[in-house]
């Protein structure tokens, strides 16, 4: 009798890689933060210390050839930014993100509409990765709206995934780490659902951007990123149990809450509470205010500050000036809540916004 080939096809090689780099993924915690160019601190000048996952914010896609490419003003600096960061924490491993919110959301669907433009996308981001440093990748594609657009999305982070343990079994590197920045519940508004199974089966972990609940879109003040329901249906706990019950592991959810916070002009100075009318926003053009700067105007104005323990949310106001954030006493809780979940961490947009890493120092201390 012929004997049998017993050759064992690559890409249940590389499946099998793939699990097992997952797998030892999840034994890490995440105690993360965002850094962009320009955001008021240099890469040198973060406590790193206090994290075990930086991401280096945005690399961007190329419309025209569906390429991840660094910015010429951002190339010296994203270079330079493991090096930077790894001065006070060796052991602190960094991601470059790729989109962002004011990215092309058009461009990332036509990319990933295509087996060739994804592979495009998906070379280009290894190669990008490796040359510049960094311990792995975080798509942060905002957002597919449709169900085709979900379903390339999961065709994307599959492939993503075998060429991540392929390249690392080739080059006998640790497989760069995959990960996504991702609406706060599996269930976009549009309505489409994320493709859960494809993105627990393919990303180390996601990034559930837990905040934005409300700004200068809404019709009236309330908490940025109310971890329970203040009773709109909105919440950072509504979206981890509803991304739980679709399938994502809890150990593969990372908490997000913001370092900054929304600033309103109320419609009537002694209407100053949750689901007030606003006449629009304060202090910047969108209402967007870092918490150091909150911070500031608390003292220089006197503001009154309200910890709402229901919701889990702080908020403050002077005269008709409104401002939703998170401070200590948030971010402690949800911290907690996040450990007691299960969840692999949690991460802030952006490092920049801390007050002299009270936030962070907070974060890390009550994991």
């Amino acid at each position: 009798m012929a004997s049998k080939d017993n050759h064992i096809p690559l890409f249940l090689i590389f499946s099998f890689l793939s699990l097992l780099q997952i797998n030892s993924s999840m034994a890490q915690n995440v105690k993360g933060g965002y850094w962009f160019l320009g955001s008021g601190i240099t890469a040198s000048n973060i406590n790193s210390t206090l994290f075990t996952h930086l991401f280096c914010a945005f690399a961007d896609l190329d419309a025209s050839t569906n390429e991840v490419v660094i910015s010429s003003a951002n190339a010296q600096s994203f270079a330079a930014f493991t090096g930077d960061v790894q001065q006070t924490n060796p052991s602190v491993k960094t991601l470059l993100s790729i989109g962002g919110g004011s990215s092309n959301a058009n461009a990332f669907a036509a990319m990933a509409s295509q087996s060739s433009s994804r592979q495009t996308f998906i070379n280009s981001s290894i190669a990008l990765a490796r040359s510049n440093g960094f311990y792995g990748l975080d798509l942060d594609w905002e957002y597919p709206d449709t169900d085709e657009k979900m379903t390339n999305l999961g065709l994307l982070l599959e492939e993503w995934r075998t060429a991540v343990a392929a390249e690392a079994a080739s080059s006998g590197k640790a497989a760069l780490l995959l990960s996504a920045a991702v609406y706060y519940s599996p269930h976009y508004w549009s309505p489409a659902d994320y493709p859960v199974a494809a993105m627990a089966a393919s990303l180390d972990w996601i990034n559930a951007m837990a905040y934005d609940f409300f700004g200068n879109w809404s019709s009236t003040t309330g908490p940025l990123a109310a971890l329970y329901d203040p009773g709109n249906g909105i919440s950072g706990d509504i979206g981890v149990r509803a991304w739980i019950q679709a399938g994502m592991p809890a150990g593969q959810i990372v908490l997000g809450f913001p370092f900054y916070g929304r600033a309103f002009t109320l419609a009537n100075a002694n209407n100053h509470g949750y689901f007030a009318p606003f006449t629009g926003t304060a202090l910047s053009s969108d209402g967007a205010i870092v918490y150091n700067q909150i911070t500031s105007y608390i003292s220089q104005n006197s503001a009154t500050t309200v910890y709402n323990s229901t919701v889990v949310s702080a908020y403050c106001y002077s005269g008709t000036t409104w401002i939703s954030y998170d401070d200590t006493q948030t971010i402690s809780t949800k911290v907690v809540y996040a450990k007691g979940k299960g969840l692999k961490g949690y991460f802030a947009w952006h490092v920049a916004g801390d007050d002299n890493w009270v936030l962070s120092q907070t974060a890390s201390s009550s994991w």
